[in-house]
């Protein structure tokens, strides 16, 4: 990584990164849906006769697409292309913080301004040395405050490493330790709310449809099917083998987990398959959950 001076790269804090930005579609009930689908979020308050949208959808109706927006500015670009002088090719996304005014409804005209807020010191990271980027939006609708989003990336320089053949570690805290501790017992524990009852995967600290902090577990059956998949051909990590497929996977319980499939070949996964769960010990210390197709299982031509 080349030197870049910090006073180089603090004059861009406060530019514009867009201006008088208009979203290409109002707020509409197709996009919410899709959304809350995609979510697994079934709150009754985006749909029925009066919905809103999820909040946390804010940016959604001012994305550009491969096309992008009126009104851009070419600051972002000045940033970005001084970066990658030095060196800071990469980039990777780091977090988000929302702050929500008011609901956003169909029919809601979407409008905004996006600034530049910040470029930090450089600093060094796992993934390398780099400089974090945050983006400040504030949206409107119908011409009043919506809402400010915040959206911070890290561009860097990737460091450099020697390969490792030992897959990934899980990052396990107290939010799905107990996860964790089923798998080890080969248990697929699912969270249900101690309130409302409803099921929830991935693990989280409260029920996000009646947000009660009350929870146990069930245990799935392990019964599921292929809801969606990818297929992971590039780049080729040391510890894994590739190709290999990626799934959604939705169990019978009603709730879906990402997960691999294995037993058969990639090519031959196919979306609706049906599978069962069971358990893959890929090092000393690690095993994970995966699921095989039950034609495989029980012998069948795939």
């Amino acid at each position: 990584m080349s030197d870049l001076s910090y006073e180089a790269l603090k004059v861009f804090e406060g530019r514009a990164a867009a201006t008088s930005g208009v979203g290409k579609d109002p707020v509409n009930e197709p996009m919410i849906r899709h959304w809350c689908e995609a979510m697994g979020d079934a709150n009754s308050a985006y749909s029925g006769a009066d919905p809103i949208a999820p909040p946390t959808m804010l940016q959604a109706w001012t994305m550009g697409g491969l096309s992008g927006h009126q009104g851009r500015s070419p600051a972002y670009d000045e940033l970005f292309a001084l970066l990658d002088g030095a060196g800071c090719t990469s980039v990777v996304a780091t977090d988000c913080e929302q702050e929500y005014l008011r609901p956003l409804r169909p029919g809601d005209e979407i409008t905004f301004d996006a600034v530049i807020e910040s470029v930090s010191e450089r600093k060094t990271t796992k993934l390398g040395t780099g400089h974090f980027v945050t983006t400040r939006m504030d949206v409107r609708a119908g011409g009043e405050p919506a809402g400010t989003h915040r959206f911070r990336i890290l561009k860097y320089a990737p460091a450099r490493r020697k390969p490792q053949g030992q897959r990934p570690r899980p990052v396990i805290n107290r939010d799905n330790a107990g996860f964790w501790e089923g798998v080890a017992r080969h248990q697929l524990l699912i969270q249900r709310c101690g309130d409302c009852r409803a099921l929830r995967f991935p693990w989280l600290p409260g029920c996000n449809a009646c947000g009660s902090l009350e929870w146990d577990t069930v245990e799935a059956s392990g019964r599921g099917t292929v809801y969606s998949y990818v297929v992971m051909h590039h780049p080729p990590f040391p510890a894994f083998d590739p190709p290999y497929a990626v799934a959604l996977i939705d169990l019978a319980e009603g709730v879906r987990m990402v997960s691999n499939v294995v037993g058969v070949p990639s090519d031959k996964v196919r979306i609706g398959q049906p599978v069962r769960l069971e358990f893959q010990r890929v090092d000393k210390e690690l095993e994970l959950p995966v699921f095989r197709p039950v034609e495989a299982m029980e012998g069948g031509e795939l």
